[in-house]
């Protein structure tokens, strides 16, 4: 029996479905946690490319900057279905959170209005300074703005307040 955490022991986990706007607001929440996540992009042949990056998100839409002529960025534009991972660091069961989104790839290209968006977005300022490539602009290229259409949110601590650990957010789904 865990002395810190018996509600990890409860069998049968709750199945508690929460409420669409409280579960994306937990889901937003995993999303500030971190700017890495990993990228999942179909390649030529049909295997996966999977490729740590960094994001930010605006809401449930998630930006990412693909380096040109990258294998991934070639990948979304052949097929544009892409999944994306974020995940708190584990320590441990009690702490366990992250967020699986699937949907497909929009590629924004330079100079339009999503871009300039997007853009805005993408903290951008912060890699050019490490990278030394200058501040006085973004980097030019297609920026990548992922609209889920589905999200798999997992929080254990949920079970805390009889929710169930997993939850399902789709985007056409009330």
């Amino acid at each position: 029996m865990s002395t810190a955490h018996p509600w990890l022991e409860e069998k049968p986990w709750p199945t508690k479905k929460m409420p669409r706007e409280l579960l994306e607001r937990h889901i937003e929440r995993v999303l500030t946690l971190t700017n890495i996540g990993v990228l999942g992009t179909v390649s030529k042949s049909g295997a996966p490319i999977v490729s740590p990056v960094e994001f930010y998100a605006d809401g449930l839409q998630v930006y990412i900057f693909p380096q040109p002529n990258s294998p991934k960025l070639k990948a979304m534009q052949r097929d544009p279905r892409v999944g994306f991972t974020v995940m708190n660091p584990m320590a441990g069961w009690a702490c366990t959170m992250g967020a699986q989104i699937f949907g497909n790839a929009t590629l924004l290209d330079v100079d339009t209005p999503e871009w300039e968006y997007g853009m805005k977005i993408f903290k951008w300022v912060a890699s050019s300074f490490e990278m030394g490539t200058g501040l006085d602009s973004p980097p030019r290229g297609q920026l990548m703005r992922l609209d889920p259409e589905r999200i798999v949110f997992t929080e254990h601590f949920m079970r805390v307040d009889g929710w169930a650990p997993r939850q399902i957010w789709r985007k056409d789904e009330d």
